[in-house]
């Protein structure tokens, strides 16, 4: 079969994750980067520069890096070796300046590339410095030393993946308790989203009140807690935001000020070899 509707259970979310369980969990500096020791994951995937992995999160380091040079008629900036750990460079993975615009200058979660770069993105593809891109996940532990198994070449990561972390719980257990679930705490919430901001900010400079925790906010700060770790896509189609004309972002639909595309995109076609391979599948609707 195809899709199948899924029921979220957010009382559960709410009450059978004991946060508490981990507080053995450390965070390394106040922003909790990509670095090899940020000793923020509860289960991570775990990398090695030292063995030969083109996929994992390569993609996500050396796709936010570019050496100066023409490829295809257009000109790259360089991220540097000294910023990056690496000497490897893909292309030119940038950030729109909707999603820059959720930090503020004293979240040192905000772990922009900005040097030589726009913010505003009024180009998409012909001028590469159009848009940000991203220093969080890079190849040196979290003093800037090289990374402990680094490949000599710089052309693989040595950066192991979180899948799950304690700051990614806090988030849940507060979106389950504001969607209704019952048996959790608003009180317990807010505590758990001001640790993650106390971290943030290096102080409590940047708490927040009661009044402020709503669930536009607890999507904003999984941007800025998440970022760059792959939950953006899933955040936004679960708030409903991903497809609609609710939230745009620059060349949502290929317009340059944003526009909503068709809602099939919720969801991933099937493969068509996967089709081929099983005539029990039916392919995805709009697809």
């Amino acid at each position: 079969k195809g899709v199948e509707n899924v029921t979220l259970n957010y009382s559960a979310a709410a009450t059978d994750i004991d946060v508490d369980e981990f507080g053995n969990i450390y965070y390394s500096g106040v922003a909790g980067n990509g670095s090899i020791t940020n000793g923020v994951s509860i289960y991570k995937k775990e990398i090695s520069g030292s063995t030969t992995l083109v996929g994992a999160d390569n993609f996500l380091k050396f796709g936010t890096i570019s050496k100066l040079k023409y490829l295809y008629g257009k000109v790259y900036l360089v991220v540097t070796g000294t910023i990056s750990g690496t000497s490897g460079s893909w292309g030119c993975i940038r950030i729109t300046q909707q999603f820059v615009s959720l930090f503020d200058g004293g979240d040192q979660r905000g772990q922009f590339y900005t040097s030589g770069q726009n913010l505003i993105m009024n180009s998409l593809l012909d001028v590469s410095t159009d848009g940000y891109s991203s220093s969080k996940f890079r190849n040196v532990t979290h003093l800037n030393t090289p990374a402990p198994h680094a490949d000599p070449q710089g052309n693989f990561s040595d950066i192991d993946f979180p899948l799950f972390r304690l700051g990614d719980i806090y988030l849940t257990y507060a979106e389950a308790v504001l969607r209704g679930g019952a048996g959790g705490s608003e009180t317990t919430a807010l505590g758990y989203v001001n640790q993650l901001r106390t971290r943030a900010y290096g102080s409590t400079i940047g708490n927040i009140l009661p009044s402020d925790l709503t669930l536009d906010f607890i999507l904003d700060e999984r941007g800025r807690e998440l970022f760059w770790e792959c939950t953006r896509r899933t955040d936004l189609i679960r708030y409903g935001k991903f497809t609609t004309g609710s939230y745009l972002w620059a060349w949502k639909g290929g317009v340059a000020s944003g526009t909503a595309v068709d809602s099939k995109y919720n969801i991933f076609p099937i493969p068509s070899t996967d089709l081929s391979s099983n005539p029990n599948l039916v392919q995805n609707p709009g697809y």
